[in-house]
């Protein structure tokens, strides 16, 4: 048997898996997101770790049998975030999140710092690692001068699971610390940063075994025989594994909380002027690309609360089949915005409102929005040379079949919507942790069974393109009314 942990930002996720990857069994717990200020997102670690063994003690009551005879853990989780300890492992303040952007300033500064593109391969984001310890450092010198190592969050979670600083490169690669190009820490980009080599965990690939799960769990967990802890992966690096994106070619556009259009890469090829993430995969020799929408189905679950209903509610009341684009647009900017215009101080809205706009029109223009900025994405990692002539489509917005239809007409591509099953972050982390026991990632890490491909609809491609014009000439105004 085999485990994958995926850390979310809103939960952890359990899944155990057979040899041969079919799931055994699952589980979840929620942990919160503190928002002290505008602006900030930070959690405690150790909720992720109550998280864990909550999610565990589930699945020990439900699959004790199975269970006790996992052979490997994969771990998965949320990128970016700063968790902070000092020389004896506590934790010195929240971590610090990956929708955080607090750091706007700091990582102008650091992007603006010769070579720093160059061997990251990336802009810096706000959200990054590095902008973050910066503000750390300016801000909470007393607690940056105690900072004995620095991990992220899935990696806290291995130190907890193995008593081991260890990171791998997909998730090191969006720290602004890591020569994504040679998958390594660079000392310059550490120099620039203000931070030492030695503040950094171990690195390996996402395939190879990170250390041994402790005793105590291992007895907690019923688990009889040593248990392997593999390097694992990002959240989107690891569910490209699970959804068999590794070759040149393959993506697939997520609808989560974040929206992310992923494009697997056979070569180091950044073209950070794009603001495209130019990241390493967690199998080694490959690297991905991908565009980032700070919030998809969280602009949703915005209106929802908004308007007083649930997601699920609004979504509901749209038909299944889409007509000519909505009348109302909106820009999807709730928590600014990375690709294409890597904007920490933007901020959304709706335009074309009428006295007449029903809740209807609203849920509509808010799918609609947040489908011109994948297609933004797609624009994006097609400029740096990525061909993709179709995705798969994964995420909880993929739920909805209106939003389905309105994101391949947008996209003008077709999308594969993959059988019932488990196939995300959490499988991803399962097969990473089944190729550090030496299975070959091209023999587990396949694509799943495809229900069924959602066609662009062809009568409607040229609407949808001459809105998305629209959509894209709205950005600067509203930027102007802004500032």
């Amino acid at each position: 048997m085999f485990l994958g942990l995926d850390l979310g930002t809103s939960g952890l996720r359990a899944v155990l898996v057979d040899g041969d990857g079919a799931v055994i069994g699952s589980a979840e717990a929620d942990h919160d997101v503190a928002h002290p200020l505008p602006g900030w997102s930070e959690q405690t670690p150790s909720d992720w770790i109550a998280s864990c063994r909550r999610a565990m003690d589930s699945l020990r009551a439900a699959h004790g049998p199975a269970l006790a005879a996992t052979r490997a853990i994969g771990l998965s989780g949320h990128m970016h975030g700063a968790t902070l300890l000092d020389a004896n492992d506590e934790v010195l303040r929240p971590c610090i999140l990956w929708n955080d952007t607090r750091s706007a300033p700091q990582a102008k500064e650091l992007d603006t710092t010769p070579r720093v593109r160059e061997l990251s391969g990336n802009i810096v984001f706000p959200g990054f690692t590095a902008p973050k310890l910066l503000w750390v450092d300016e801000n909470e010198p007393e607690i940056f001068a105690r900072i004995a190592k620095v991990l992220l969050p899935k990696d806290y979670l291995r130190l907890w699971l193995t008593g081991e600083h260890v990171a791998e490169m997909s998730d090191a690669a969006g720290t602004t610390w890591l020569d994504v190009g040679a998958r390594d820490w660079s000392d310059a980009l550490l120099d620039a940063g203000h931070m030492r080599r030695d503040q950094m965990p171990d690195l390996v690939e996402g395939t190879d075994a990170s250390g041994a799960l402790r005793d105590e769990l291992r007895s907690e967990w019923g688990m009889s025989n040593p248990v392997i802890v593999a390097g694992g992966g990002g959240d989107n690096a690891a569910a490209a594994c699970g959804v068999g994106c590794l070759q040149e070619g393959e993506g697939f556009v997520s609808l989560g909380t974040s929206g992310v259009l992923l494009a697997a890469r056979e070569s180091f090829a950044p073209a950070p002027e794009t603001a495209v993430h130019t990241f390493c995969h967690a199998v080694p020799g490959k690297w991905y690309q991908m565009g980032v929408t700070l919030a998809a189905t969280d602009c949703l679950n915005w209106l929802a609360r908004t308007l007083g209903s649930t997601p699920r509610a609004l979504a509901s009341a749209l038909p299944d089949k889409i007509d000519e684009p909505s009348d109302v647009l909106f820009l999807p900017y709730l928590s600014g915005e990375r690709t294409p215009h890597n904007d920490a101080a933007m901020r959304g809205a709706f335009v074309g409102l009428d006295i007449a706009t029903t809740p209807e029109a609203l849920t509509r223009a808010v799918m609609e929005g947040v489908c011109f900025s994948q297609r933004d994405s797609l624009q994006a990692l097609r400029a740096t040379g990525a061909q993709l002539d179709t995705l798969l489509a994964i995420g909880g917005g993929t739920r909805s079949r209106f939003w389905l239809e309105s994101l391949a007409t947008a996209l003008n591509l077709p999308l594969q919507i993959p059988a019932d099953g488990e196939f995300g972050a959490a499988m991803g982390a399962a097969r990473l942790g089944m190729a550090a026991t030496g299975l070959a990632p091209n023999d587990i890490m396949t694509r799943p069974a495809i229900a069924e491909t959602i066609e662009p609809r062809a009568d409607l491609t040229e609407q949808f393109e001459t809105r998305y014009g629209r959509y894209r000439a709205l950005y600067p105004s509203i930027k102007a009314a802004l500032t």
